[in-house]
């Protein structure tokens, strides 16, 4: 029996610390993410990351962690654009959510009841 060099980590069990980094991926508009779902029901995100001469990197598709970005969906923080039907699989654009900003809730007194405040 060889030795095991490395014991693989189930995806399910992907650190979920990732998500502001995938999060900080999607919101960039110059990084379009896309999500393909293929008629066996496996997804996979991901995006062209350009070439950069400066660094000698890029020219290629980037995939990001898929636990977490269906965890960002099933939480409703990125949504998925209109579908591109193809017959071996479906694509999406991957769009983040704009989440509204809480309301500040003021207690309000009612005027009766401060000028009886003030009165006593």
């Amino acid at each position: 029996m060889s030795p095991v060099l490395f014991q693989p980590r189930p995806r399910s069990e992907a650190p979920f610390e990732a998500a502001g980094d995938v999060l900080r991926v999607i919101s960039d508009p110059r990084t379009p993410v896309f999500v393909t779902v293929h008629a066996s029901g496996r997804r996979r995100y991901g995006y062209w990351q350009p070439y950069d001469s400066a660094t000698n990197r890029g020219g290629c598709y980037v995939a990001l962690p898929t636990p977490v970005c269906d965890r960002l969906h099933s939480e409703g923080r990125i949504m998925l654009g209109d579908p591109l039907v193809d017959p071996a699989k479906t694509t999406y654009r991957v769009w983040p959510t704009r989440t509204p900003a809480t309301p500040i809730r003021i207690p309000v007194t009612p005027m009766h009841a401060a000028a009886q405040t003030l009165a006593a």
